[in-house]
């Protein structure tokens, strides 16, 4: 008899609170990973812990033949804010009026849970699992991003570890559970433009170089442009400037230098590459028109990618509406996710709670969405395995 026939079954509400109350804002862990570990290596998981400087991250896997379907998601969690702002303890993980308060709620441990409690009755169920289910978690998603599931992704790579299909457990419903599957993510751009001039008293301007006017000449340059009118699975791209600096509180002094950052959401129509050489060019415009000197700080933070709609979209989408009654609507808006660097490795999709309160004082998921989602995940699972055709003969695991 197997491992997993023998385990106590798994409590997805009770485990979510004990990772909640891990103070693990990026990049602390504070034992979520060991809590983590603990429980796959019970299932009979090999887990692997990969720590990149400050960072844990953990790799864990049930069986050793393909497919290899993998979860994602991260145990750090954003900073609490005022804890006086706050009903309740924000890492209590406090159960009152029949939802489950505290940082992380919804972003993502409850996913997490779920997805474990899920895969124990799965496989106790089954009885011999036919493939491999593995788990990928960092503690580096709501920071840098450098140190967690992108260096992950090249050492497994590195040993010839092979993902077949990922689902991030990111809070994707914007309102209710089987609202959305996110099967795709627009990129993301952040650049800092700063234009040096000269500083000087505003009486006598030919003794001075005002950055202003060239600064606003670039931004118009940028907002002149219509980036596109959308592409299939995406809204149209767009530029936001999100603040002008100069750093002069005076009236009559002509500012030694002016900034402004912007961000542009893109979809597939661009790369990050191509957009980042069309700012260049502006600038470099600027700079002759203006004689000055323009600095840009560009960084790419993701790019545009989608999941096709094909038999692995339509398996979750099945899953989800088999429990809900809603057939999740295919999505790739919203912000950047750890997807943006698991999709150069296999194809991948989001699927999670509900996200209405995350990064928000009160952080809160009904408790009821927690055990759906396990049961969602669980049918995901037969669902994926059967869709697959996995060779019938039994993995030994480990």
């Amino acid at each position: 008899m197997s491992a997993l026939a023998d385990s106590d079954a798994i409590d997805p509400l009770d485990l979510a609170q004990r990772l909640i109350r891990c103070r693990s804002v990026t990049p602390l862990d504070d034992g979520a990973m060991d809590i983590l570990q603990d429980a796959l290596q019970r299932l009979g998981f090999v887990v692997t812990r990969h720590r990149f400087d400050e960072v844990e991250n953990l790799y864990a896997r049930l069986g050793t033949m393909a497919p290899n379907f993998c979860f994602a998601g991260h145990t750090d969690v954003v900073p609490a804010g005022k804890v006086e702002d706050w009903a309740d303890d924000p890492f209590a993980a406090t159960l009152r009026d029949d939802m489950l308060w505290g940082r992380g709620a919804a972003d993502m441990k409850g996913a997490i849970a779920a997805f474990i409690a899920a895969v124990q009755r799965y496989v106790t169920r089954q009885g011999a699992l036919y493939g491999s289910i593995s788990l990928l978690i960092t503690g580096d998603e709501e920071g840098a991003a450098i140190n967690g599931t992108r260096k992950v992704l090249q050492a497994l790579h590195d040993k010839g570890e092979f993902i077949s299909h990922c689902l991030v457990g990111e809070p994707s419903n914007p309102k209710a559970l089987g609202d959305e599957i996110k099967n795709g993510r627009r990129g993301s751009l952040n650049g800092i433009i700063t234009v040096e001039g000269q500083q000087g008293h505003v009486a006598y301007p030919e003794r001075a170089q005002n950055p202003i006017p060239p600064l606003m000449d670039i931004l118009n340059r940028l907002y002149a442009r219509l980036l596109d009118d959308g592409a299939l699975g995406f809204q149209p791209s767009n530029l936001e400037v999100t603040s002008i600096d100069v750093d002069n509180p005076a009236h009559n002094i002509i500012p030694s230098a002016a900034s402004a950052r912007f961000n542009i959401r893109f979809n597939v129509a661009h790369t990050g590459a191509q957009l980042c050489e069309w700012i260049e060019q502006e600038a470099r415009k600027e700079e002759q028109s203006h004689n000055c000197h323009i600095d840009l700080n560009l960084n790419i933070m993701g790019e545009a990618f989608l999941t096709k709609p094909g038999t692995f979209t339509t398996v979750l989408q099945n899953a989800v509406e088999e429990v809900t009654g809603r057939r999740p609507a295919l999505t790739t808006g919203g912000g950047t996710s750890d997807a943006r660097f698991i999709k150069d490795y296999a194809p991948v999709a989001e699927f999670g709670l509900t996200g209405a309160s995350m990064h928000k004082v009160n952080e809160h998921v009904p408790i009821s969405d927690i055990h759906d989602l396990c049961t969602i995940y669980e049918r995901m699972l037969e669902l994926y395995f059967k869709e697959f055709e996995i060779a019938k003969r039994p993995i030994v695991n480990g």
